[in-house]
């Protein structure tokens, strides 16, 4: 995620959000310290870093449990490496320590 640089809330720019009362409730529960507003911001970096093909990904291959064989429906990443995936290609779906399936290229994991 986006926690490389940190900029100083007095540069931020004011943004008004409309949450669902138990998505706020899930992010402040989720973020602990860090602060649930903190949280968005890396939750969106880290989206949009995905989206420009500046991914830089903050998994490992220790952090994999189990794989499955799978076909992409969609043009994705690789978790792992941010390599790009595209939709037809022979992929992996790793299971983290999470409980979360991610996408891995073949290759990805030694």
């Amino acid at each position: 995620m986006h926690t490389l640089t940190r900029t100083s809330t007095t540069e931020m720019e004011v943004t008004s959000i409309r949450l669902e009362r138990e998505l706020k409730e899930e992010l402040k529960a989720l973020s602990g310290n860090q602060g649930y507003q903190a949280l968005i911001r890396d939750i969106l970096w880290n989206y949009v870093q995905q989206r420009s093909g500046s991914y830089s990904p903050s998994l490992s291959s220790a952090d994999v449990r189990a794989t499955l064989s799978a076909t992409a429906q969609t043009d994705d990443r690789c978790a792992l490496t941010g390599k790009p995936i595209r939709s037809g290609e022979n992929i992996l779906l790793g299971l983290t320590i999470e409980g979360n399936l991610i996408p891995l290229s073949l290759g990805s994991l030694p």
